[in-house]
Protein backbone atom coordinates (compact mmCIF):
# COMPACT_ATOMS: atom_id res chain seq x y z
CA UNK A 1 0.00 0.00 0.00
CA UNK A 2 2.89 2.42 0.65
CA UNK A 3 4.78 1.58 -2.35
CA UNK A 4 1.08 2.58 -4.00
CA UNK A 5 0.93 5.54 -2.21
CA UNK A 6 4.66 6.51 -3.18
CA UNK A 7 4.08 5.93 -6.92
CA UNK A 8 0.96 7.66 -7.17
CA UNK A 9 2.95 10.53 -5.55
CA UNK A 10 5.94 10.60 -7.91
CA UNK A 11 3.20 10.39 -10.84
CA UNK A 12 1.37 13.03 -9.70
CA UNK A 13 4.87 15.35 -9.11
CA UNK A 14 5.66 14.26 -12.42
CA UNK A 15 2.76 15.37 -14.21
CA UNK A 16 2.73 18.92 -12.04
CA UNK A 17 6.48 19.40 -13.48
CA UNK A 18 5.04 18.43 -16.99
CA UNK A 19 2.45 20.96 -16.97
CA UNK A 20 4.47 23.70 -15.15
CA UNK A 21 7.00 23.24 -18.26
CA UNK A 22 3.77 23.25 -20.45
CA UNK A 23 2.21 26.32 -18.96
CA UNK A 24 5.79 28.76 -19.54
CA UNK A 25 5.89 27.99 -22.35
CA UNK A 26 5.59 30.81 -25.58
CA UNK A 27 3.24 30.77 -27.80
CA UNK A 28 3.97 29.21 -30.88
CA UNK A 29 2.91 31.03 -34.13
CA UNK A 30 -0.45 31.27 -34.83
CA UNK A 31 -2.62 30.50 -38.34
CA UNK A 32 -5.14 32.68 -39.43
CA UNK A 33 -8.63 32.35 -37.78
CA UNK A 34 -12.23 33.45 -37.94
CA UNK A 35 -12.21 34.68 -34.00
CA UNK A 36 -10.52 35.01 -30.97
CA UNK A 37 -11.61 34.68 -27.36
CA UNK A 38 -9.93 35.70 -24.36
CA UNK A 39 -10.53 34.52 -21.35
CA UNK A 40 -10.07 37.25 -18.59
CA UNK A 41 -8.95 36.90 -15.34
CA UNK A 42 -5.38 37.87 -15.64
CA UNK A 43 -2.94 40.29 -16.45
CA UNK A 44 -2.14 40.75 -20.22
CA UNK A 45 -4.94 38.64 -21.93
CA UNK A 46 -7.64 41.32 -23.21
CA UNK A 47 -4.24 43.65 -24.72
CA UNK A 48 -2.81 40.51 -26.49
CA UNK A 49 -6.61 39.66 -27.68
CA UNK A 50 -6.99 43.34 -29.00
CA UNK A 51 -3.32 43.60 -30.87
CA UNK A 52 -3.94 40.05 -32.56
CA UNK A 53 -7.25 41.55 -33.44
CA UNK A 54 -5.64 44.74 -34.53
CA UNK A 55 -2.76 42.42 -36.61
CA UNK A 56 -5.94 41.10 -38.27
CA UNK A 57 -5.10 37.46 -37.20
CA UNK A 58 -8.80 37.28 -36.68
CA UNK A 59 -11.65 39.15 -37.71
CA UNK A 60 -13.87 39.33 -34.74
CA UNK A 61 -12.84 39.01 -30.85
CA UNK A 62 -14.88 37.46 -27.99
CA UNK A 63 -13.90 38.97 -24.41
CA UNK A 64 -15.87 36.41 -22.17
CA UNK A 65 -16.01 36.90 -18.61
CA UNK A 66 -16.12 40.64 -18.60
CA UNK A 67 -17.70 42.15 -15.39
CA UNK A 68 -20.64 43.56 -16.10
CA UNK A 69 -19.53 47.53 -14.97
CA UNK A 70 -16.61 47.06 -17.74
CA UNK A 71 -17.29 49.17 -21.01
CA UNK A 72 -15.66 48.53 -24.02
CA UNK A 73 -14.46 52.05 -23.94
CA UNK A 74 -12.65 51.55 -21.08
CA UNK A 75 -10.77 48.28 -22.72
CA UNK A 76 -9.60 50.01 -26.05
CA UNK A 77 -6.44 51.61 -25.94
CA UNK A 78 -6.49 55.20 -27.14
CA UNK A 79 -4.62 54.22 -29.66
CA UNK A 80 -6.90 52.03 -31.06
CA UNK A 81 -8.01 51.99 -34.91
CA UNK A 82 -11.84 53.45 -35.10
CA UNK A 83 -13.19 50.48 -36.45
CA UNK A 84 -11.75 47.42 -34.12
CA UNK A 85 -14.46 48.40 -31.26
CA UNK A 86 -16.97 47.09 -34.63
CA UNK A 87 -15.02 43.65 -34.35
CA UNK A 88 -15.52 43.34 -30.57
CA UNK A 89 -18.39 41.57 -28.42
CA UNK A 90 -17.82 41.85 -24.67
CA UNK A 91 -19.43 38.59 -22.65
CA UNK A 92 -20.21 39.23 -19.61
CA UNK A 93 -22.19 35.89 -18.38
CA UNK A 94 -18.97 33.71 -17.90
CA UNK A 95 -17.89 33.01 -14.25
CA UNK A 96 -16.02 30.04 -14.66
CA UNK A 97 -13.92 28.14 -17.30
CA UNK A 98 -17.16 25.79 -18.40
CA UNK A 99 -19.23 29.40 -18.62
CA UNK A 100 -16.39 30.55 -20.59
CA UNK A 101 -17.07 27.48 -23.00
CA UNK A 102 -20.76 27.77 -23.36
CA UNK A 103 -20.74 32.22 -23.67
CA UNK A 104 -18.09 30.92 -26.42
CA UNK A 105 -20.12 28.71 -27.85
CA UNK A 106 -23.09 30.97 -28.49
CA UNK A 107 -20.77 33.69 -30.01
CA UNK A 108 -19.33 31.07 -32.26
CA UNK A 109 -22.59 29.85 -33.62
CA UNK A 110 -23.94 33.08 -34.11
CA UNK A 111 -21.12 34.57 -36.24
CA UNK A 112 -20.05 31.46 -38.08
CA UNK A 113 -16.51 31.10 -36.70
CA UNK A 114 -14.94 28.08 -37.44
CA UNK A 115 -11.50 28.66 -36.20
CA UNK A 116 -10.90 30.38 -33.03
CA UNK A 117 -7.57 31.69 -31.61
CA UNK A 118 -7.99 30.70 -27.36
CA UNK A 119 -5.56 33.88 -25.61
CA UNK A 120 -5.55 33.23 -21.55
CA UNK A 121 -2.46 32.43 -19.28
CA UNK A 122 -0.29 29.63 -19.73
CA UNK A 123 -1.32 28.14 -16.67
CA UNK A 124 -5.17 28.02 -18.00
CA UNK A 125 -4.47 27.15 -20.90
CA UNK A 126 -4.64 22.96 -21.04
CA UNK A 127 -8.23 23.43 -18.97
CA UNK A 128 -9.72 26.30 -21.51
CA UNK A 129 -8.84 24.08 -24.39
CA UNK A 130 -10.43 20.95 -22.70
CA UNK A 131 -13.06 22.59 -21.93
CA UNK A 132 -13.84 24.56 -25.00
CA UNK A 133 -12.84 21.80 -27.16
CA UNK A 134 -15.74 19.75 -25.62
CA UNK A 135 -17.96 22.71 -26.31
CA UNK A 136 -16.76 23.34 -29.90
CA UNK A 137 -16.23 19.71 -30.90
CA UNK A 138 -15.55 21.02 -34.98
CA UNK A 139 -14.12 24.29 -34.17
CA UNK A 140 -10.18 23.84 -34.55
CA UNK A 141 -8.76 25.82 -31.66
CA UNK A 142 -5.43 27.41 -31.53
CA UNK A 143 -3.63 28.25 -28.27
CA UNK A 144 -2.35 31.71 -27.70
CA UNK A 145 -0.64 31.50 -23.82
CA UNK A 146 0.19 34.82 -22.06
CA UNK A 147 2.64 34.46 -19.74
CA UNK A 148 1.22 36.81 -16.30
CA UNK A 149 3.74 38.93 -14.30
CA UNK A 150 3.87 36.40 -11.39
CA UNK A 151 5.42 33.92 -14.03
CA UNK A 152 8.36 35.34 -14.36
CA UNK A 153 9.50 34.03 -11.43
CA UNK A 154 7.80 30.92 -11.47
CA UNK A 155 9.57 28.68 -8.33
CA UNK A 156 8.20 31.42 -5.75
CA UNK A 157 5.49 30.20 -3.61
CA UNK A 158 2.80 32.07 -5.21
CA UNK A 159 3.39 31.07 -8.53
CA UNK A 160 3.96 27.34 -7.17
CA UNK A 161 0.61 28.01 -5.52
CA UNK A 162 -1.00 28.62 -8.72
CA UNK A 163 0.80 26.11 -10.66
CA UNK A 164 -0.22 23.19 -8.41
CA UNK A 165 -4.07 24.71 -7.75
CA UNK A 166 -4.48 24.67 -11.91
CA UNK A 167 -2.81 21.38 -11.99
CA UNK A 168 -5.10 20.19 -9.70
CA UNK A 169 -8.32 21.97 -11.58
CA UNK A 170 -6.95 20.13 -15.06
CA UNK A 171 -7.07 16.75 -13.95
CA UNK A 172 -11.13 16.98 -12.46
CA UNK A 173 -11.84 18.78 -15.26
CA UNK A 174 -10.19 15.37 -17.39
CA UNK A 175 -12.10 13.68 -15.08
CA UNK A 176 -15.28 15.22 -15.78
CA UNK A 177 -15.31 16.75 -12.13
CA UNK A 178 -16.65 20.24 -12.89
CA UNK A 179 -19.14 19.56 -15.89
CA UNK A 180 -22.48 20.07 -15.10
CA UNK A 181 -24.99 17.52 -15.13
CA UNK A 182 -26.86 17.10 -18.41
Amino acid sequence: MARAAALLACGLLAGLGWFAWDALKPAGPLPQADGIVALTGGTGRIETSLRLLEQNRARLLLISGVDVQTSLHALLPASAPQDLAARVTLGYQARSTIENAAETATWVVDNHIGSLIVVTAGYHMRRAMLELGRTLPDVALYPCPVTPPAMQHPFRPTPLRILAMEYVKWLGALAGAARPAS
